[in-house]
C-alpha cells in the first residue's frame, strides 16, 4: 500500500530491494505452509530463496515477520482512518465505515487470509503471540492519534480509553474471522456474519462514543 500518490517514484535499488524482500517472503510463506511454521529454519529459507542467511535476517530480523508482513499497514491502519474521517464524522463512524468495507472486500489485513493460512496462523504460539503485540502497537498508534485530533491534554486519559475500546472491538473482529476461516467457512459466509458482528459492536460503543474525535 503506498502512503501518498505524491510520493517520489523509488529508485533502481529501492525497487530491487522490494523485489528481493518479496521473494524471500514468498518462498518463506510455501514452506511454512508446506512444512508448518517451526518445522522450517532460516537456514532453509534462505537455501530455498538462493540468498545469504544473513540477507533473510537483514531484511527480516524477526523470524515471524517473514509470513506477518503486513506490520506497518496493519499497525497503522486504525490512526489512518481515524485522521482521514470526514469533516462531521466521529473517529468511530469513521472506524465503523472502514470496517465494514473491509469486510465486504474480503481484506486480508481484516482476517480473510485463506484457510491453510488462518490455521498456520492459529497453530502456532509464536505467530499468535507476533499477532497480539500488532494488535498492541495498532491501539498505541490509535490512542496517539485521537489525543491529537482532539486536542487533548498531556495526561488526559480518554483517548487511551477510546482506543483500547475501538482497537478491542478490531481485535475480536480479526480473531473471529481468522476462527472461522481456519473451520473453513467460505469468505461469503464469513462476510454476512461478520457484517451483522460489525453493526453490533460498535452499535454497542455509540452511546459513549459517537460524539467523540468528531473531524470539523
Amino acid at each position: 500500500m503506498t502512503s501518498s500518490g505524491t510520493a517520489a517514484p523509488l529508485g533502481l535499488r529501492e525497487r530491487k530491494k522490494l523485489r528481493t524482500r518479496q521473494h524471500i517472503s514468498d518462498i518463506a510463506t510455501r514452506l511454512f505452509l508446506a512444512r508448518g511454521y517451526d518445522n522450517v529454519t532460516i537456514a532453509e529459507i534462505a537455501v530455498a530463496a538462493e540468498v545469504a542467511k544473513m540477507t533473510v535476517t537483514n531484511y527480516f530480523p524477526r523470524k515471524e515477520d517473514l509470513i506477518l508482513d503486513v506490520h506497518d499497514e496493519f499497525v497503522e491502519s486504525l490512526a489512518r482512518t481515524v485522521r482521514a474521517r470526514r469533516p462531521g464524522e466521529s473517529a468511530l463512524a469513521a472506524l465503523r465505515r472502514d470496517r465494514l468495507a473491509a469486510t465486504a472486500a474480503r481484506d486480508a489485513l481484516a482476517g480473510f487470509s485463506g484457510p491453510e493460512f488462518a490455521r498456520l496462523i492459529s497453530g502456532s504460539a509464536a505467530l499468535a503471540g507476533r499477532l497480539r503485540e500488532f494488535h498492541e502497537e495498532r491501539e498505541q498508534l490509535l490512542a496517539a492519534a485521537l489525543a491529537e485530533e482532539t486536542g487533548a491534554a498531556t495526561g488526559d486519559f480518554m483517548p487511551r480509553i477510546a482506543a483500547a475500546l475501538l482497537g478491542g472491538i478490531h481485535r475480536a473482529l480479526f480473531e473471529e474471522t481468522v476462527r472461522r476461516t481456519a473451520q473453513g467457512e467460505s469468505n461469503d459466509a464469513i462476510a454476512a456474519a461478520l457484517t451483522g458482528l460489525v453493526t453490533e459492536a460498535f452499535d454497542t460503543l455509540e452511546p459513549a462514543l459517537g460524539g467523540y474525535a468528531v473531524a470539523v
